[in-house]
């Protein structure tokens, strides 16, 4: 590998009603960087590039692309390179036709996700230490994206024999099929998870708090204001990744997990650590189920050149209740 991946970075999501996207973003505690008619900009706290999540205006709820940031303009092209040797039709989106990024490539990837790759992206003030600014979940930053796939075996060889991530966490049967990864860039518990299901779809975005009470105090805001069908699970703590959770759905159903407390997984002496599919406190650490919505329901994805929703395949390995993934 002669490229550099350093994190998780955006996401691109269309909404049917900004005005609504926004009431409930708000109250969550992001940082809206600008707006139009047509998108909206977010950033946490704690960022000081210009958003890590964009909010277009569709006819229907969709993802355009969810993106990684790499080191440089070297490392862009060395990994576009690659895609380009695989059989992967690269897009490029060159500098100035998005607001805020450099020149980028998109792609749908082995799983037929559609991902994004830049280095450049326009820098704003850090609002860290404007506590005067912190508002309902007082989010800080982005941490991870949650891909349901029909083969997760795939999409992990592929992201870590080819891409350069690590595992940190898999979920596994008696005859060692992969049935859910934890992969990450960074040195945390994962920038990207896939899980068993039909796909390609995105289960979920997660965005990183500095504390619990953070997520207790968000339930408590979304309560006041009416947003009680919003709260789909949690507050709780997983067994995977031994974080603190809370999973919500936006106005146009996307799934938004905001995440405390997991490890650093930066030594090069780290192990992976398996989970057994049958073990119940592997998908919450205190016992509570997860809604039967949970398993089925995640957003779909867009085609990188069409821009229409791609059509669903039925995963490799079966079970009779789908497997949890965080």
């Amino acid at each position: 590998m002669t490229f550099n991946i350093i994190r998780s970075a955006r996401a691109v999501l269309h909404v049917k009603d900004l005005d609504a996207s926004r009431t409930f973003y708000e109250a969550l505690g992001f940082v809206e960087t600008e707006s139009d008619d047509e998108h909206i900009y977010y950033r946490g706290l704690e960022e000081h590039n210009h958003h890590s999540l964009l909010l277009k205006k569709g006819d229907e709820a969709s993802v355009e692309v969810i993106s990684y940031k790499v080191m440089s303009e070297a490392d862009l092209d060395q990994l576009a390179s690659l895609f380009d040797r695989k059989g992967y039709k690269v897009k490029w989106v060159e500098a100035g036709a998005q607001k805020a990024i450099g020149r980028s490539f998109r792609v749908q990837d082995v799983s037929g996700i559609p991902v994004e790759f830049f280095s450049k992206m326009d820098t704003v003030d850090r609002m860290l230490q404007r506590y005067d600014q912190y508002r309902g979940a007082r989010v800080q930053r982005i941490d991870h994206f949650n891909c349901m796939v029909s083969d997760v075996q795939k999409a992990y060889d592929f992201y870590t024999e080819e891409l350069g991530f690590k595992c940190s966490e898999y979920t596994s049967s008696d005859d060692e099929a992969i049935w859910a990864a934890w992969l990450h860039r960074k040195p945390s518990v994962h920038d990207v998870a896939f899980m068993n299901g039909d796909g390609p779809r995105l289960h979920h975005i997660g965005f990183w708090l500095s504390d619990q009470l953070s997520l207790i105090h968000a339930c408590d805001v979304l309560a006041s204001m009416g947003y009680v069908d919003s709260i789909e699970r949690g507050p709780g703590r997983h067994g995977l990744s031994n974080a603190f959770f809370l999973y919500l759905r936006d106005p146009d159903g996307h799934r938004i997990e905001l995440y405390n407390g997991d490890y650093l997984t930066s030594d090069p002496d780290f192990k992976p650590i398996r989970w057994d599919i049958n073990d119940p406190m592997r998908q919450t650490f205190w016992g509570h189920e997860a809604p039967d919505r949970w398993f089925n329901e995640a957003s779909l994805v867009q085609n990188v050149y069409t821009g229409k929703t791609l059509p669903l395949q039925e995963p490799t390995l079966k079970k009779k209740k789908p497997t949890f993934i965080i």
